[in-house]
């Protein structure tokens, strides 16, 4: 129970990687704020399931200038959180000669310009406490680049700098701020990969596997939980060593 009494902010929650989160942080005695565009239809089966720790708000964190007003509401009604996991992300791929206005801005305002404005809403609270954890899902795409990803990559990799930038802002004040680079991860985004290019990633896997959604969470679990009390302003792959 490593979460025992923690109140933590989830975006991204609906499904994947997001939900697994919040599953294993309510196993690990975490009251769970779940933020997503949509509002699950089976949320009273999840809550039940959570015995309560589990919220929900609905958000479309495209619409930038709601994003203040929401969260402020929400940390007020939580009482504040002790942990944001800025999960949400999306992706539009196309070549970059090719790539429209609407798949460009799209991204980098989901990906990066969203997770800022939440991350910096649920800081002020946090330095005010002096306590708390963000971590904030960034990519290896965002370290290494991807053809046809260039909208994605430019999100993950200016999110990984905006996690080391306000890291140095809030350490003073006890506040930790971390990402996790997932790699080739089995989520629905991924599920969409042909056969071919799924052979070819797993030639460049050391761990010859893709990763598992679980594999994701635990690592965010440990950035939220007390583990990583010295921890701040890095980055951790989790790729199955596709970088070293």
């Amino acid at each position: 129970m490593r979460l025992e009494g923690k109140k933590v902010l989830i975006t991204g929650a609906l499904r994947g990687i997001g939900k697994t989160i919040a599953d294993l942080f309510i196993a690990e005695g975490a009251e769970i704020w779940g933020l997503d565009y949509m509002t699950p239809e089976d949320l009273s089966a999840r809550v039940e399931a959570a015995k309560g720790k589990l919220h929900w708000i609905q958000l479309d964190l495209s619409a930038l200038a709601s994003i203040d007003e929401v969260i402020d509401n929400a940390v007020k009604d939580s009482g504040g959180f002790d942990v944001l996991v800025n999960n949400a992300g999306i992706t539009k791929d196309n070549l970059s000669f090719r790539m429209s206005i609407d798949e460009w801005q799209k991204v980098i305002d989901i990906n990066l310009s969203a997770a800022f404005f939440v991350a910096r809403s649920v800081a002020r609270d946090m330095i005010r406490k002096r306590s708390g954890s963000i971590i904030n899902m960034a990519s290896v795409i965002g370290i290494h680049g991807n053809g046809g990803q260039s909208n994605y990559a430019a999100s993950k990799a200016g999110l990984i700098a905006v996690t080391k930038s306000l890291a140095n802002e809030v350490a003073s004040r006890s506040v930790r701020v971390n990402a996790i680079a997932p790699g080739y991860i089995e989520t629905d985004m991924t599920a969409a990969v042909p056969e071919e290019a799924r052979k070819k990633m797993m030639d460049v896997i050391p761990l010859k596997r893709t990763g598992k959604q679980d594999d994701v969470a635990k690592a965010v679990l440990f950035f939220a939980s007390d583990d990583s009390s010295y921890i701040t302003g890095q980055v951790l792959p989790v790729d199955g060593g596709m970088f070293f």
